[in-house]
């Protein structure tokens, strides 16, 4: 969805959200509760990278912030060549690119199985296939950019086994390919669902899946989010 297309939305959303009553919901979809991985990955070192791609990365970035363990988690776009990632090059769907969310955690307090079962189960619905919610095109594909081999065989394990659960409605579209690159977003989409929480798109569409994060995962979220502008350089 273009910057125009979201700011459309917005207006519909508030309106919506203004015409209703206060007791009523107008969340998103509802995560699916999951299993952790049988195979996740053995501990190493203090500091790794995931990169994760679920829809608008807006939402995607807000959930891995209130993740404990997560050092840093940055929106931006992979997939594609670095002269294309921009993200009005990359909203016309044609760069193959797809908006990702660049994970930092110390695998010793989080670990990768962790933080691929809030992927699946809160941070985006897994089985829409080149669209997630109101946002249409391959740049919102679902989709894992590997760094490892080893994380590789963890998300490729884990997407057969939660096929098999039968939990979802519809089979997992995920694609997992390894990492080529990851290009930071523009500054003014970092941190955009903390800086902006009353944003009609936000509320509607990615303010439920924090709620979900802290119900479902009790143990693992942090109320005060990490933030890209307050990272050390």
């Amino acid at each position: 969805m273009t910057t125009f297309a979201r700011r459309s939305l917005g207006m519909t959303v508030a309106m919506l959200l203004f015409a209703v009553p206060a007791t009523a919901s107008l969340a998103a979809e509802a995560a699916v509760v999951i299993p952790a991985p049988a195979i996740d990955e053995a501990t190493k070192g203090s500091s790794e990278t995931a990169i994760f791609a679920g829809g608008c990365f807006w939402g995607v970035q807000g959930v891995f912030q209130r993740v404990k363990g997560v050092r840093n988690a940055a929106s931006g776009y992979s997939g594609g060549a670095r002269e294309t990632a921009s993200y009005e090059t990359v909203s016309l769907g044609k760069t193959g690119h797809a908006e990702s969310v660049e994970v930092t955690f110390d695998p010793r307090e989080v670990s990768y199985g962790t933080l691929l079962q809030v992927f699946f189960s809160v941070a985006h619905n897994p089985t829409q296939l080149n669209y997630q919610g109101p946002d249409q095109g391959t740049q919102y594909r679902s989709a894992i950019f590997t760094t490892s081999d080893e994380q590789q065989k963890v998300a490729a394990a884990y997407i057969a086994q939660l096929d098999k659960t039968g939990l979802f409605h519809a089979p997992i579209v995920t694609k997992l390919s390894k990492l080529e690159g990851f290009y930071p977003a523009e500054k003014y989409h970092q941190d955009f669902l903390t800086l902006n929480p009353n944003h009609p798109y936000i509320v509607y569409n990615d303010m439920p899946k924090i709620d979900n994060l802290k119900a479902i995962f009790p143990a693992s979220f942090r109320a005060n989010p990490v933030l890209v502008s307050k990272a050390k350089s």
